[in-house]
């Protein structure tokens, strides 16, 4: 006998039953509710959401379009409590997170949020205890910020594709923010409700928003708690949903096309300072003038190619904020290509090691400021 299950056209949320009254010894409701994203899951979601509602901890599931198949799966998670919100097709971990923040703000206003992962990889204890920091009390020195659960990861005690990729990212993220994360791939976060119409405007639809969060947060100031957690890997990962390859090129592209931009424009550059300095023009008249050009190439290419709001950035005010970064980085650049050939270093090897430097403050500014598109007004 073939069982057929109606497919869910639009994004809708039920309302879970009322859940039992708690027992005189069970431990209070905590104010963070719980977010696991998931698609196509498999009996892990339903253990957690049931360990979840055996403390008095509210879940919110995403369906992030499964389909039909796993429509059982879901059902038995809004059984055990959970809120559960269907998406009709699979639009990607980012989007499925902004879609339950959208929902925790409209039906529990003022709490906070921890997400989780659906693949079994996060204890029911690291998940309570992410929530336990969360709720904690802020004061003017103490907690406050986003909390991240972070894994430990010695070589040879997770697989080699998480081991690589966790590194590549952590070494890019400290050079893009300056601040040193020990895991920055983790799906167990605490987001405080104060936060969460902010975490709603971080663009990405699927992994990429996650890292993309922990820049963006690290450049304005939020502070990134690191609490350790357990390293879980569930025969070797084999059930996420995480592409190496396909899905760090998506978290890295923005890096790598800036990168591509950046030598381009070195290029027009490097080649236009040693054109006017053979020509008899100062270094400081030349790089001027290599910057000039090189610069609206630049500009052209990082707001239509690269950065993905910067089409959508006032072309004034995009400009403007390019042509001031422009000119603190000539200055730097100048200063540092100057000290340098006074230390007696070759001009050109002088021009790279201060662009290198200056990179990561480039890129940075460029996409949280000069091009980033207004939300409001």
């Amino acid at each position: 006998m073939t069982i057929q299950f109606q497919k869910r056209p639009t994004a809708t949320s039920r309302t879970a039953p009322a859940p039992a009254p708690s027992r005189p010894d069970a431990p209070t409701t905590p104010s963070a509710v719980v977010v696991i994203p998931a698609l196509e899951p498999g009996p892990e979601l339903v253990e957690l959401v049931a360990a979840l509602a055996a403390h008095g901890v509210e879940s919110v599931v995403v369906d992030d379009g499964s389909g039909p198949d796993h429509a059982v799966t879901f059902d038995v998670c809004e059984v055990l409590g959970a809120r559960v919100l269907h998406l009709p097709v699979n639009r990607g971990k980012g989007a499925a997170l902004r879609a339950a923040f959208t929902l925790v703000q409209s039906e529990l206003p003022g709490r906070g949020v921890v997400t989780a992962d659906a693949d079994g990889q996060h204890t029911l204890a690291d998940v309570l205890r992410v929530i336990e920091a969360l709720d904690a009390p802020r004061t003017a020195t103490g907690p406050g910020g986003i909390v991240l659960g972070v894994r430990s990861f010695a070589r040879g005690e997770v697989p080699l594709r998480s081991w690589f990729g966790n590194a590549v990212s952590a070494r890019l993220f400290e050079a893009v923010s300056g601040v040193r994360l020990g895991d920055t791939q983790t799906g167990l976060r605490g987001i405080p409700a104060t936060l969460l119409d902010w975490a709603g405007t971080v663009p990405g639809d699927r992994y990429e928003y996650e890292y993309t969060m922990l820049v963006a947060a690290a450049r304005q100031g939020i502070t990134l708690r690191q609490l350790p957690i357990a390293t879980v890997y569930v025969d070797e990962n084999a059930t996420s949903h995480f592409r190496p390859l396909r899905d760090s090129l998506r978290v890295l592209a923005p890096v790598l096309t800036f990168a591509g931009s950046g030598l381009a424009a070195f290029a027009i550059d490097t080649g236009l300072l040693l054109g006017a300095v053979a020509l008899g023009a100062p270094v400081w008249l030349g790089m001027t003038l290599a910057r000039v050009v090189s610069g609206g190439a630049n500009f052209a290419i990082n707001r239509h190619l690269v950065f993905r709001s910067g089409r959508r950035a006032p072309l004034r005010r995009a400009l403007s904020g390019y042509v001031a970064l422009a000119a603190v980085v000539l200055a730097g650049g100048v200063a540092i290509v100057g000290a340098l050939t006074a230390l007696g270093m070759p001009l050109v090897a002088a021009k790279i090691t201060s662009d290198l430097l200056l990179f990561a403050l480039s890129y940075v500014v460029q996409k949280l400021i000069v091009f980033r598109r207004r939300e409001h007004g």
